[in-house]
C-alpha cells in the first residue's frame, strides 16, 4: 500500500502498486501522481531496524561468551599439565 497525492486534482489516497501497475486517481483518474511514504511503511521500517540492532547485540554478547568460556578452558588445560 501507497499513499498518493495527485497533481492534478489534489486528491490523497491508498493505493496497492504491484510491479508495472500504476495507480490512478480515483477522483480524476489521472496518473500524475506523487508518492509519499505512507506511516505504516515508516514504523515498520524502523521496527525492522530497531529488532535488528537488538538481534546484532545479543548475537556479540554470546560471541564474548562463548570465546571468554573457549580461553579459560584453554587457560584452565595449561594449569593441569604444569
Amino acid at each position: 500500500m501507497y499513499d498518493f497525492v495527485c497533481q492534478d486534482c489534489g486528491e490523497r489516497f491508498e493505493a496497492l502498486v504491484r510491479g508495472a501497475n500504476k495507480a490512478a486517481c480515483p477522483g480524476c483518474k489521472s496518473e500524475r501522481l506523487e508518492q509519499l511514504i505512507s506511516s505504516f511503511a515508516m514504523s515498520s521500517d524502523a521496527t525492522r531496524k530497531g529488532n535488528v540492532a537488538k538481534a546484532h547485540k545479543a548475537n556479540e554478547k554470546l560471541r564474548k561468551e562463548a570465546a571468554h568460556a573457549q580461553r579459560e578452558a584453554i587457560e584452565h588445560h595449561h594449569d593441569h599439565h604444569h
